[in-house]
């Protein structure tokens, strides 16, 4: 019986959602989990990967027993009583065996915090930068990401993907509180490193160091070596996932 999980964790700790040979991550951690809660072998799989530092709000995964679950608030209740105080799992539902986590899912939402003022609260959840940007010129950056499809100039190089198309449906910069913006983005799919890169050059765009129409020409560059830098991890969610 197939079952999808939501979960929520602060990758501080892991070095990603995917089994690493050289360190702790969060789909080890979860698995490990539930065979000891469940009492069989179990595997997981997600509806995308966060990367090392990368934290998730919402993840979904599926999951197939043999065993059905009698009691799913019990089953929830164990699970979180097992797992370390970073990792939470919030729901778990019985669905149909042809329902995919990663492969069903019809798009993803994240979010990048910047924050303008140190906080101690906020150490590994923002990147605090030591300029204010405009968040103007970084909007109007931003609204033109969803006229283009094809974004090879954000994407990590030397990747397993077939196809660096992607269709993004939303990307903007709000204000949240005195001293917090965020990034939202949302898209059917996500390159490697994607968010970040596009972060990193819309910031670019915000400090005067490109104009709108030389964001636009990296983007058109299919060249990552066009695009700026990738910004830390610690200030990235991922917050949806849609079905």
């Amino acid at each position: 019986m197939r079952y999808f999980i939501t979960l929520a964790y602060c990758g501080t700790n892991y070095c990603g959602w995917q089994k690493q040979p050289n360190g702790v991550s969060v789909q080890q951690v979860l698995t490990d989990a539930l065979c000891m809660v469940l009492r069989e072998s179990v595997s997981v799989v997600a509806a995308g990967r966060t990367d090392a530092g990368v934290h998730a709000a919402k993840m979904v995964v599926h999951c197939d027993v043999v065993q059905p679950i009698d009691d799913v608030s019990r089953c929830v209740s164990r699970l979180n009583g097992v797992l370390p105080c970073d990792i939470v799992v919030y729901d778990i539902q019985p669905v149909a065996d042809t329902l995919h986590a990663r492969f069903d899912a019809v798009s993803r939402r994240y979010e990048y915090h910047v924050r303008l003022r140190k906080s101690p609260f906020a150490v590994d959840l923002a990147w605090c930068l030591s300029f204010v940007p405009d968040f103007d010129a970084m909007n109007a950056a931003a609204a033109v990401l969803s006229e283009y499809s094809d974004f090879t100039s954000f994407s990590k190089t030397h990747t397993d993907v077939k196809t660096n198309i992607c269709t993004i449906v939303d990307a903007h910069w709000e204000q949240r509180g005195a001293y917090e913006w965020v990034f939202c983005i949302e898209a059917n799919r996500f390159l490697r490193n994607m968010v970040r890169a596009v972060v990193g050059t819309l910031i670019e765009v915000g400090k005067g160091k490109r104009s709108l129409e030389e964001f636009r020409q990296v983007i058109e560059s299919r060249n990552r070596c066009a695009a700026g830098m990738s910004v830390p991890a610690c200030g990235l969610f991922l917050v949806d996932v849609k079905y």
